[in-house]
């Protein structure tokens, strides 16, 4: 029964006899201590105390350095140039040895390397020359041929020999050393400004016999104890990964290979048996995570342009020289402008990466000229961003992009998803929203959905960077700070060295490899894939397109406000030369139609457009750049600007049009080139003005009228206090602030109680960090008044009436405004100019000039390129506060049911609308990375136009007319007549924009590219776009004989034929904000 002893089982005593397991403890045995043992992985492949004893001990069979070995003479170039290397082969080489300092800053030095491997390393496995000086260079052959780059400070410093240097032969070869480092030159902090005067020292100029299989076992120890370290502790796969490391470092043995050979063995209980080859790829397990190689080069940033054309050499030969030897890296490189500069420095690797990229491992990508800020250029930049950069990616490698790539831009603009499409293009990829210092971006994949509706895929890598170091925790991340997983669990992994350049190194892929071993073999770790493209991951996501979430308009970044006003000149010059490029194709257009001796400077327009969106790149427009970057942009627009000079000369010239200053209102005309009536008093002398009045190219001039009455008075109504007045407007003016401003026809006072308008203000300006990208918002609490001194009377003309008042900023600083009333018409909205001259010494301050007006509404409207965004005037949540500084174009607006106020500009981006507070932002102080940001004069011009209704037509055109005031010329009466009328017109909605009048890219008189085909006959592109935001209808006419029209993207590729009426003419209907481009075929 029960509790009886039973017999034993069958076979029972025979297995405890032979079980291994004794009957006594041998000892006692500890649990182990997790976070030492931890801790002791990196030991075993660090530097420092351990490294005659570690793996670091057997890294290398053999080195040789010094004669007769390696030796070295060098010669330094002149000043700061940048020779060739037909150039450099004419200097005189002296001798020189590891430990010389060479420099200074941003100087250039050539060596002449003559090697010799020594008998006992011939037969070596693996031979490499190493070279560090802790800055960047390029190994050259003898015969001139750029090989790759070098980065120094310990990383990217070995050049791996070629086989016919094992012969026991001297060989030569050459360095070009670049006296800057990866980040420029700056002490310590590398967005400090650069240190002129630094000296790099060369410290390893020798030949390494690499011991591989020690070098393999470091990546799979760094791995595995990545592994170690990163996964949970309360998972099987950590004390795996901990137990596996453990093991390698207890049976590693110094001096004894065949004890490497053991410990790789043991790392294959981790990371599986494939990990040496790119097979570690080929199992049949989903991937979640795709590889991507990719360079992130700034074309100018904390270096200039000229070592931007040298990075851009040095990088992307690596990796074609990577991809020799790691046959699953696919490397995505961006800007076309940096692919022309390789094409026109470097034939030699431009024709390497040719030949990668028809064997489908390099990828152009992106779609644009350069990765350029989003914020700022107008659209017709944006545009030509998106027009040259696809025509160079198509004529010299025969395809356009699809993916619009932008990863280190500072905020998005709402119409870049209609334009993408235009381009071609129907995917995004960005990761800078990461940065956001209120708010999380809530999305990794979703649909982003322009202002007319357009939409393309966006994906944000979860890695959180376009720099990874293809470290297992990029890995790791690319899942599990994945915010979209619920729609789809892919992810890009975009590894590489970047911003100064570089791209992957031999580590990184070593590396991913393991990762997608330890996926396969134990688990845990997303399964990474490298091998693909951009373009499949993102045909695989529009596969989902549908379901996927939604965004709405612009993709503000919550950091980097500042950009939208440090380096004021810069922003005046890009401003200055879009207006000025719209006017000269519009008239160099009509004279390649009307004179057919006339040819189109189809040349020198791609210059002067090349460079205005060279300068338009995310860290110099936004003013980000050191102060060099900033002498090369001032060069730059003065060049370009030159050329269009000329080309107006030439113009003119055709038509009989003078420059010269006409001597009296009978001779003068003015050059008018926006596409509406304009009716403007203009100056012929100082003492003679007339009236400009029409909608032709060139309008006559009449006196101005005087009557009894003047059309615009001023008077000093108290001692200080001035009133201006029109027929419109009646301004009130007291220490150089507007006091009351009421509309005459309404009676409506347009000054909040109390207020004063063209206040100006200083803050002060410490960000957290960035010192030229940030404005932080504790920078409002600081807020102080400038007190004015004494307003007197400037001008009081029979046209125009104008006060000035001088302001003291600081002991260092002032300035001088001008505050304007012009005669008003009938029917043309009148406003209050001011012109401003700052003389601008101060340091971490912020000037705005604010404006309460008596207006109340939740949205504060800004233009933006072909539209108008709309933001909150609150702070309701961390959301809206997160606005506290935004970008607008030429105008900013905040209206009510039945009127509103427009404060118009002509150079600045920056604007604040606080409840009834508009404050528009003008002059910064930043001292990182440019020393002398901003100091200097300035000269700026803004108006306050108060308006009837809502925001309307009304403000747009007055700020394309203030930004583009009419031109005094001398012309005859003849050729005032014959340019009476403008040759295309557009009809219709008020809310029609005629943005861009110009040649076709294609036309066979006016094409520069012969890669492209061309087309026959004469095409003229017309750029339209609804400009405030609701369906929209016109009629566009011509003088020429039209023979068809198509309506077409902005790479002028047909879309739909638009019928034609008898005349000429043709009608046209536009979406909310859509951006339509047409061909007219004469």
């Amino acid at each position: 029964m029960g509790g009886e002893r039973g017999t034993q089982p069958k076979g029972a005593s025979a297995a405890v006899a032979t079980s291994n397991y004794p009957a006594q403890a041998t000892g006692p045995v500890g649990k182990r201590i997790s976070k030492i043992y931890k801790e002791r992985i990196t030991q075993f492949y660090s530097t420092g105390q351990w490294e005659k004893q570690n793996l670091l001990a057997m890294m290398y069979e053999g080195k040789a350095s010094g004669d007769p070995h390696v030796r070295l003479w060098t010669w330094k170039a002149p000043g700061l140039t940048r020779p060739t290397f037909k150039e450099a082969m004419q200097g005189e080489y002296e001798p020189t040895h590891v430990g010389a300092p060479f420099g200074p800053s941003w100087t250039t030095h050539w060596f002449r390397i003559k090697i010799t491997v020594p008998k006992d390393l011939l037969d070596k496995e693996h031979l490499e020359f190493q070279w560090d000086a802790n800055n960047e260079g390029m190994v050259w052959t003898e015969d001139g041929k750029p090989l790759q780059g070098l980065t120094g400070g310990g990383e990217r410093t070995e050049w791996i020999l070629p086989k016919a240097f094992r012969d026991g032969k001297e060989h030569t070869f050459y360095i070009e050393m670049a006296c800057n480092g990866m980040f420029g030159n700056a002490n310590g902090d590398s967005i400090q400004p650069p240190d002129p005067n630094k000296q790099f020292v060369l410290t390893k100029a020798e030949i390494c016999a690499v011991n591989m299989d020690a070098r393999q076992l470091w990546i799979d120890t760094w791995i595995i104890g990545d592994a170690a370290r990163e996964f949970p502790e309360d998972s099987w796969e950590q004390h795996k990964a901990l137990n596996v490391a453990t093991k390698i470092i207890d049976n590693y043995r110094l001096g004894d290979k065949e004890s490497i050979k053991e410990c790789r063995k043991i790392a294959e209980e981790y990371i599986g048996a494939n990990v040496n080859s790119a097979k570690v790829y080929d199992s049949d397990t989903v991937p979640q995570v795709f590889g991507i190689g990719h360079c992130h080069i700034d074309t100018c940033w904390l270096w200039p342009w000229a070592e931007t054309k040298r990075k851009v050499a040095r990088s992307w030969s690596n990796q074609c020289d990577l991809m020799e030897r790691y046959p699953e890296l696919n490397f995505a490189c961006s800007q076309a402008q940096q692919y022309k500069w390789l094409k026109k420095y470097y034939p030699y690797v431009f024709d390497r990466v040719k030949t990668k990229v028809k064997e489908g491992k390099f990828h152009p990508i992106g779609g644009s000229w350069v990765e350029h800020d989003t914020n700022m250029p107008s659209g017709e930049s944006l545009v030509r961003q998106f027009l040259y950069g696809q025509r160079f990616f198509q004529s010299h490698f025969g395809e356009r992009c699809r993916t619009f790539w932008l990863p280190d831009t500072f905020g998005y603009s709402s119409q870049l998803p209609q334009l993408c499409r235009l381009a071609g293009m129907d995917r995004f990829l960005t990761q800078k929203l990461s940065w956001n210092n209120i708010n999380n971006f809530p999305h990794t994949t979703f649909n982003w959905v322009s202002l007319d509706g357009s939409q393309v895929i966006c994906h944000m890598p979860p890695s959180e960077t376009y720099t990874a170091e293809a470290h297992f925790g990029d890995v790791n991340r690319s899942i599990s700070q994945h915010k979209s997983m619920d729609q789809d669990h892919t992810s890009l992994l975009v590894f590489g060295k970047g911003d100064g350049g570089g791209g992957p190194t031999w580590q990184h892929i070593e590396k991913l490899r393991r990762c997608r071993g330890i996926s396969d073999e134990v688990g845990r770790l997303p399964r990474v894939h490298m091998g693909s493209t951009v373009d499949k991951f993102f045909d695989k996501l529009q596969e989902k397109g549908t379901s996927l979430v939604t965004w709405y308009g612009e993709l503000y970044f919550e950091l980097h406000r500042g950009t939208y006003t440090t380096q004021a000149n810069n922003k005046l010059n890009n401003r200055k030369m879009e207006i000025f490029m719209r006017d000269l194709e519009l008239l160099a257009t009509i004279a390649s139609i009307e004179h057919k001796d006339y040819k189109y400077p189809k040349a020198e327009f791609d210059e002067i457009w090349e460079g205005i969106l060279l300068c338009q790149f995310h860290d110099c427009l936004p003013g980000s750049s050191i102060e060099m970057c900033y002498d090369d942009s001032d060069e730059l627009y003065a060049d370009i600007a030159a050329i269009g000079q000329r080309i107006l000369k030439d113009i003119y010239k055709r038509y009989g049009i003078s420059e010269v200053q006409p001597s009296s209102v009978t001779d003068a005309a003015a050059v008018n080139t926006m596409p509406w009536h304009r009716k403007e008093v203009v100056d012929i002398s100082d003492t003679q003005s007339g009236v400009a009045c029409g909608s032709g190219n060139l309008l006559s001039v009449k006196p101005f009228k005087t009557g009894e009455k003047k059309a615009v008075t001023v008077k000093e109504v108290g001692k200080g206090v001035f009133v201006m007045e029109n027929d419109q407007l009646t301004v009130k003016v007291q220490a150089g602030c507007v006091t009351s401003l009421i509309d005459r026809k309404s009676g409506r006072e347009v000054i909040s109680k109390g207020g004063k308008a063209n206040q100006f203000v200083l803050f002060d300006d410490k960000p957290l960090y960035w010192q030229a990208w940030d404005v932080e918002v504790y920078h409002l609490d600081t807020r102080k008044e400038l007190p004015s001194g004494e307003t007197k009377i400037y001008e009081d003309k029979e046209h125009r009436v104008s006060v000035v008042t001088e302001t003291k900023i600081s002991e260092e600083s002032s300035l001088k405004s001008i505050l304007t009333l012009h005669a008003a018409f009938d029917g043309q909205q009148s406003y209050v100019e001011c012109t401003t001259t700052v003389d601008w010494h101060e340091t971490m301050k912020f000037l705005k000039v604010e404006f309460p007006v008596d207006v109340i509404n939740n949205e504060a409207s800004y233009e933006t390129q072909y539209g108008i965004v709309k933001r909150p005037t609150h702070y309701n949540t961390t959301w809206d506060m997160a606005k506290f500084e935004v970008c607008c174009h030429k105008f900013a607006d905040l209206s009510e049911h039945g009127f509103g106020v427009s404060i118009l500009n002509d150079s600045k981006y920056g604007f604040a609308t606080c409840g009834s507070l508009m404050r528009l932002s003008l002059l910064r102080a930043p001292k990182a990375p440019d020393a002398h940001a901003d100091m200097g004069t300035h000269k700026i011009r803004w108006a306050i136009l108060p308006h009837e209704g809502a925001l309307g037509a009304t403000t747009v055109r007055t700020a394309y007319n203030f930004n583009n005031p009419m031109k005094i010329a001398t012309a005859g009466a003849d050729v005032r007549a014959a340019l009476a009328s403008q040759p295309v017109k557009l009809s219709g909605d008020s809310s029609l924009i005629l943005d861009c009048v110009k040649r076709g890219e294609d036309d066979e008189d006016v094409s520069q590219d012969d890669n492209i085909p061309k087309r026959k006959g004469k095409n003229v592109i017309l750029r339209i776009y609804d400009s405030l935001g609701g369906h929209s209808r016109g009629t566009v006419s011509t003088i020429w004989d039209v023979k068809k029209v198509h309506k077409t993207n902005v790479l002028e590729d047909d879309l739909e034929e638009v019928e034609v009426a008898k005349d000429g003419s043709f009608q046209i209907k536009l979406r909310p904000f859509e951006v339509a481009t047409y061909r007219l075929e004469l």
